[in-house]
């Protein structure tokens, strides 16, 4: 009997380094940007802070502006752990598109090297996004918590197929 299938599928993954390579970076990224929004760090305005912004200054519906600040915040550590991987990529991808469409896109391509912008264009978010597709395609690798639950997911369907051939004798 198949245990939690969808869990299985979500956590799946193999040894490979390049998946690892690419979530841990990311996830490194990404914690400050969270860890800014949910607990003030890094000069940033806090949860509450962080909130107010989000609904009052970028108009997001309440509940999207928690989104943001959950994905970004968990999410990051999500990667950072390998644990869900799958699913912290798909929240920062999520959030790098709402970016996107809501602040950079009308300021071109190009981030704002020189000042002379109106402000940062979406070549950093884009890339963002491929690390992010990266991850929800090949799981989070090595060094994982995602790879020591699949581990245990195979070992257990070893047990079931042992336990199978034995009740057919």
């Amino acid at each position: 009997m198949d245990r939690d299938p969808m869990l299985k599928r979500l956590v799946r993954t193999d040894d490979d380094i390049a998946p690892f390579l690419v979530r841990l970076f990311l996830g490194i990224v990404m914690f400050p940007h969270g860890a800014q929004k949910m607990l003030g760090w890094f000069g940033g305005p806090g949860f509450d802070g962080a909130l107010a912004f989000l609904t009052s200054g970028a108009h997001l519906p309440a509940a999207i502006a928690l989104l943001v600040i959950v994905f970004e915040f968990f999410g990051s550590l999500g990667l950072i752990f390998g644990f869900l991987g799958r699913l912290s990529a798909f929240g920062i991808l999520c959030v790098m598109v709402g970016a996107i469409l809501t602040v950079h896109l009308p300021n071109g391509f190009f981030m704002n090297w020189t000042g002379s912008q109106r402000g940062e264009g979406y070549e950093y978010h884009l890339l963002v996004i491929g690390m992010a597709l990266t991850v929800i395609v090949k799981g989070s690798g090595r060094f994982s918590l995602d790879r020591s639950l699949t581990l245990s997911a195979e070992r257990a369907a070893e047990v079931d197929e042992a336990e199978e051939l034995l009740e057919d004798r």
